[in-house]
């Protein structure tokens, strides 16, 4: 017996086959015990007459009933030792399942073996799929989403990104997978528009190919022949190839300056650093120098500047709160 089987079974009641496909492969695409299992069987059913499978399925020869056998009468068809597939629908054929439960459930029918029998698989990141999906309809029919641009939709990334760094801090699990979904969710919104772009169109495809280039060249310790056992050496080739790639007459350049002021700060002497240039922290009065001279240290020592400040922060809004709740009177300007 190939599944879990309920109520009295014997030897000559036959089989009933679930077979379930994934809209996210190409029809026709499917396991090899799947085939099987539809070249042997006394009788193929599917309920939905528009399932993407039966083109491909009569193409090679199968028969398939566009029929919505009950649970009794596809016990009954199998008896004698036969076998039926029943091509699942995308909704899973419910009535049919239920049906064949209850009456396994009864112990007073001799059951098939039921078997359920996956014939094709999502492949990991299979649900980005749907993504691209529902943005493209969205895209279309949405009267919001249908007019936004690169430059309407920037702030939000901003805010998202924020969000995301916000999840990771509180160590919240549910959050976390909500915020990256957001993140996620602008970076295919930005390919969609691309898409429309007359003069130099790309797609959320073109995007991934990038990365997947990019990511490739610069780890050729994982995909080519050299070597590096430490994290500093993946650093050094990381570098190295970036160095070679994007041909930068100035060791500022990529740097975002509309970044949080500590973060740039940081993010240039860590350039500086890196190059080995001899600069100078700029000598000037007032506190805009002194965080510099902060962020260049924090920076030296191995510190996110900008965490830092943050977990600082958070710790004062504790603070607050906590005065907040014990009742603590707001002091009045004089």
């Amino acid at each position: 017996m190939n599944a879990t089987t309920a109520g009295a079974t014997a030897p000559d009641q036959g089989r009933i086959v679930l077979l379930t496909t994934s809209h996210r492969v190409a029809p026709g695409l499917l396991s090899w015990p799947a085939w099987q299992a539809l070249r042997t069987a006394d009788r193929v059913v599917c309920a939905d007459g528009a399932h993407p499978q039966l083109p491909y399925l009569r193409e090679a020869g199968i028969r398939v009933e566009e029929t919505a056998p009950t649970a009794e009468e596809l016990v009954d068809d199998c008896a004698g030792g036969r076998t039926a597939v029943v091509v699942a629908t995308g909704e899973g054929d419910p009535a049919l399942t239920d049906g064949l439960a209850r009456l396994a459930g009864s112990g007073r029918v001799p059951m098939p073996d039921l078997e359920l029998l996956p014939a094709s698989y999502d492949l990991p990141g299979a649900r980005l799929l749907d993504l691209v999906q529902v943005m493209d309809r969205i895209r279309l029919e949405c009267p919001w989403s249908s007019q936004r641009t690169h430059e309407g939709l920037a702030k939000y990334a901003i805010e998202e990104a924020y969000e995301l760094v916000e999840a990771i801090e509180d160590g919240d699990r549910d959050e976390l997978r909500e915020e990256l979904g957001d993140v996620l969710l602008q970076v295919v919104f930005h390919a969609r528009i691309a898409e429309e772009d007359p003069d130099a169109p790309f797609s959320v495809d073109d995007v991934a190919g990038t990365i997947v280039d990019k990511l490739v060249h610069r780890h050729p310790h994982v995909f080519g022949d050299e070597t590096a056992d430490t994290p500093e050496e993946v650093r050094a080739h990381w570098l190295r190839t970036k160095a070679a790639e994007k041909q930068r007459t100035s060791v500022t350049e990529g740097v975002p300056l509309g970044q949080p002021g500590l973060a740039l700060a940081a993010k240039l002497h860590s350039r500086v650093r890196t190059a080995g240039l001899d600069v100078p922290l700029p000598a000037g009065e007032g506190i805009g120098y002194d965080l510099l001279a902060l962020a260049a240290r924090a920076e030296s020592e191995g510190t996110d500047p900008e965490a830092a400040l943050r977990a600082a922060a958070r710790t004062y809004r504790d603070a607050i709160l906590a005065v907040e709740a014990a009742g603590g009177e707001p002091v009045r300007p004089r």
